[in-house]
């Protein structure tokens, strides 16, 4: 599990630093990177939400419906999508700061945040479904990647 998170924070390194250094073109301006960074994070959980209907739809003639066995693809999808909401409740509430206090890094960092975010979540996905400890590189991978966009983004803000 160390193996996964530690890919996880160097995947979350690599994606600011693509954000700031590689990502940042003059042509991205904050305001309309802003309307559109939630697209792929919305996309991705809006493709979990209607898995977990589908699966539930399906199984709506047994008692496993919304409660199902822990273990089961079912239980896993529940679960994946749960985590993927908290995350994207966190993107939502630092995202746009993390844009404003960025500065003139803030739009590309935002843009690559929001690709990064979808490819981790899908990970997380995959890596949940093959064996529980693989999923913590998915995990890791949206989590710091947002936190470290927020330690960069405070640092220029205030340095």
């Amino acid at each position: 599990m160390l193996l996964g998170g530690s890919l996880g924070f160097l995947w979350a390194v690599g994606v600011v630093w693509l954000g700031v250094h590689v990502i940042n073109i003059p042509i991205f301006a904050l305001t309309p990177v802003l309307y559109v960074a939630f697209l792929g994070p919305g996309l991705v959980t809006g493709l979990m939400v209607f898995w977990v209907a589908m699966r539930r739809f399906r199984a709506a003639d047994s008692d496993t419906a919304f409660a199902p066995e822990p273990g089961t693809p079912s239980w896993i999808d529940d679960r994946v999508l749960r985590n993927t909401i908290e995350q994207l409740v966190l993107a939502l509430c630092l995202w746009p700061a993390i844009g404003f206090l960025a500065a003139d890094d803030g739009p590309g960092l935002l843009v690559a945040l929001s690709v990064a975010f979808v490819i981790a979540r899908l990970a997380f996905w995959i890596g949940y479904r093959r064996a529980l400890p693989l999923r913590l590189f998915g995990w890791a991978a949206t989590f710091y990647a947002t936190l470290l966009a927020l330690f960069w983004a405070v640092a220029v803000w205030f340095f």
